[in-house]
C-alpha cells in the first residue's frame, strides 16, 4: 500500500461524540486504510462505555498499515490528551490535544503520508477558553497549509452549495461582497471542482445577493454594481458561471439539474437548502487547500456523548467523499 491510500481521521472534541463516530465506524471495514489521530486511552474509554468490541491498533510514523482494518479493528496514532475526559463535559485543559491531532492530520497531508483528512467536530468555545485563538478548522488548516484563501462548500447527494461569505453577520455581508473576493472565491471554486472532484468544465449557479438578484436595481445595486461585471470577466476565462440568479428560484430542479455547484453569496442563504435536502448525509469540504479536508455538517453534540444514541451517517459520506476526491485527483 502507498502512502497515498492512507487517510487521517480526526475525532474532534474529546468530550463530545467524535470519539463514538469513530468507533461505530469501526465496526464495518473500510476501503482505504483510516488512521484515527486520538488518545487510545480515550477510545478505549469510549468502547466500554458504549459496550463496543473495538480491537484498536497502534500505528505511526514509520509503522504504518499496509492494508485497512478488518471490520471491529481501529487504526489509532496515539496522542495523549492533558487530561481526564468525561463524555459531555467540556475541559479547556484538553484544547492543546485537540490542535496537536490537526496538526498532525494536516502535516501528515502535506508530507505526502495521508491521502486526505476528515474531521470529527470541534469545540470552538472551549478551545478559546483555554486562550488559544480559534475560529475553526477552516482557518486553522488555512494557517497551516499557507493558503491565502480557502472557500467553505457544503454538499450532499445532488446538491453542492459554496460561500462567498461565511461567518458574518448580515449587516457587514453586502459591504463584504467585493470583486476581489467574488473573484478568488469563484476561481477557487471553478478549480477544485476540475482538480478534486474531476470534472471536466464545471457549470456554476451564482445566487445574487438581494431579493429578486436586485430587481433591475431597484432591491440593491450590488448586482449590476460588483456581481454582474465581476462574474462577466471570470466568462472571459472560461468559466462557466450563470447568473446572478434569485435565490428564492433558483434552488429548484429546473436549475440544479443541470449545475455541478451553486454559489451563495452568505451563509444562510445557500446552507438552509442543503441542509433540508440532505441533514445527516452531508459533507463540509474545505477548497482552496494544498490538500483534501472533508468534515461532518453536524456539531459535537455533548449532550449524546457516550449515549449510543447517534448516527455516524454524515461522517461516512465524509469518508467517502475524501476517498472520491482522492480518486479524482486530489491536490491544488
Amino acid at each position: 500500500m502507498t502512502a497515498q491510500q492512507l487517510f487521517a481521521l480526526t475525532p474532534g472534541e474529546p468530550a463530545g461524540i467524535g470519539p463514538d463516530l469513530c468507533l461505530l465506524l469501526a465496526r464495518q471495514a473500510q476501503p482505504h486504510a483510516l488512521i484515527a489521530i486520538a488518545s487510545r486511552e480515550l477510545l478505549a474509554e469510549r468502547a466500554n462505555c458504549l459496550n463496543l468490541d473495538i480491537r484498536l491498533i497502534t500505528v505511526g510514523p514509520g509503522n504504518w498499515p499496509s492494508a485497512p482494518a478488518a471490520a471491529g479493528s481501529l487504526f489509532v496514532w496515539d496522542t495523549p490528551l492533558t487530561a481526564a475526559v468525561q463524555p459531555g463535559q467540556l475541559d479547556p485543559a484538553n484544547a492543546a490535544y485537540v490542535l496537536e491531532t490537526l496538526t498532525r492530520a494536516g502535516q501528515g497531508c502535506l508530507d505526502g503520508h495521508f491521502a486526505g483528512m476528515i474531521t470529527a467536530p470541534v469545540h470552538k468555545g472551549v478551545i478559546n477558553q483555554a486562550g488559544i485563538a480559534f475560529s475553526g478548522h477552516t482557518e486553522f488548516l488555512a494557517e497551516l497549509t499557507h493558503s491565502e484563501q480557502v472557500v467553505m462548500m457544503l454538499a450532499t447527494h445532488g446538491l453542492r452549495v459554496a460561500l462567498v461569505t461565511t461567518h458574518l453577520p448580515l449587516k457587514d455581508v453586502a459591504a463584504a461582497i467585493t470583486a476581489e473576493r467574488l473573484t478568488r472565491v469563484s476561481r477557487i471554486l471553478d478549480h477544485d471542482l476540475r482538480s478534486k472532484f474531476g470534472i471536466a468544465r464545471p457549470r456554476i449557479l451564482v445566487c445574487g445577493l438581494n431579493p429578486h438578484a436586485g430587481e433591475g436595481g431597484h432591491l440593491g445595486r450590488e448586482e449590476i454594481e460588483v456581481i454582474e461585471p465581476t462574474l462577466e470577466l471570470l466568462r472571459g476565462e472560461g468559466i462557466d458561471l450563470v447568473g446572478p440568479l434569485p435565490a428564492d428560484t433558483l434552488f429548484t430542479p429546473k436549475h440544479l439539474e443541470h449545475c455541478d455547484a451553486v454559489l451563495a453569496m452568505y451563509h444562510d442563504q445557500g446552507l438552509p437548502v442543503l441542509k433540508y435536502k440532505g441533514f445527516g448525509a452531508a459533507v463540509n469540504i474545505t477548497l482552496g487547500l494544498p490538500i483534501i479536508r472533508t468534515s461532518v455538517d453536524h456539531g459535537t453534540a455533548l449532550d449524546l456523548a457516550g449515549s449510543g444514541r447517534i448516527d455516524s451517517g454524515s461522517l461516512q459520506v465524509a469518508l467517502d467523499t475524501a476517498y472520491q476526491m482522492a480518486a479524482a485527483g486530489g491536490k491544488r
